[in-house]
């Protein structure tokens, strides 16, 4: 079976068109304070909508994977990160290795990230099945298939779908796309290192529809890959933080 690479939400309303462009423009600030471009959103989405399309085919699937939910995940998706708006520049933007103190730092945006959805809902007296995904995916994105995840080593199916879905694009982007410090590993190598992961970080089905549909996500990361002027912009940007950190 092919897919066809996907756009993600290709025909919203007008009034989900207007959360939408809102949604995106915050969520580009907060891709840019992590040094990073829109494009890596729009990737993400792609991902995850060839994914859940595999996916949604499968009996084990298809009812959690309706239409209302996969547009509330599509939403969420943009905001999987936010809380790494908590995290200190020096910590987030960091070339080297991270020592014990960063990497706990550095993990927190985990929780800190679901507790800020949270306070929110509390503050507006608004809750809905979007918002409960949005939390989802900010709180366990991080979480293992064998429990070695964090923050709290949810295993297995305790894990939500959504957060096990995004785990699969999150580390394949991380991995292909180019950083100012490192250059991206090639597609090859980022499915054969997510596929020996099967069981051990990620949901074996996931890994299964990612790795039977590899080609569409290495389509997606060519279609929406940062331009070299994307490039420039983060160089000049992780520049002026280093600089402002330091002088600090």
């Amino acid at each position: 079976m092919t897919l066809p690479v996907p756009s993600p939400d290709p025909t919203p309303s007008a009034a989900a068109s207007t959360q939408d462009v809102l949604l995106f423009a915050m969520a580009a600030l907060l891709e840019r304070r992590d040094a990073d471009t829109p494009q890596h959103l729009l990737r993400m989405q792609s991902y995850v909508t060839v994914l859940v399309q595999v996916l949604g085919q499968q009996a084990a699937f298809a009812a959690t994977l309706s239409p209302s939910y996969v547009a509330q995940l599509m939403r969420a998706v943009l905001v999987y990160d936010i809380g790494t708006l908590a995290i200190a520049e020096r910590v987030l933007l960091k070339p080297g290795r991270y020592n014990q103190e960063d990497r706990l730092a550095m993990q927190s945006h985990t929780v800190r990230g679901h507790d800020a959805l949270e306070q929110a809902e509390k503050m507006l007296g608004y809750a809905d099945p979007g918002a409960q995904i949005a939390k989802e995916l900010a709180l366990s994105h991080h979480e293992h298939w064998n429990g070695q995840g964090y923050p709290n080593q949810l295993h297995g199916q305790a894990i939500p779908l959504s957060a096990r879905l995004v785990a699969v694009a999150d580390v394949y982007d991380a991995m292909v796309s180019h950083k100012v410090y490192k250059a991206g590993v090639s597609h090859a190598q980022a499915v054969a290192q997510i596929a020996a992961e099967r069981g051990g970080q990620f949901d074996p089905d996931v890994v299964d529809a990612f790795v039977e549909h590899a080609d569409a996500f290495d389509a997606i990361a060519k279609r929406h890959a940062d331009s070299d002027l994307d490039m420039q912009h983060k160089m000049e940007y992780l520049a002026t933080a280093v600089a402002e950190t330091v002088n600090a």
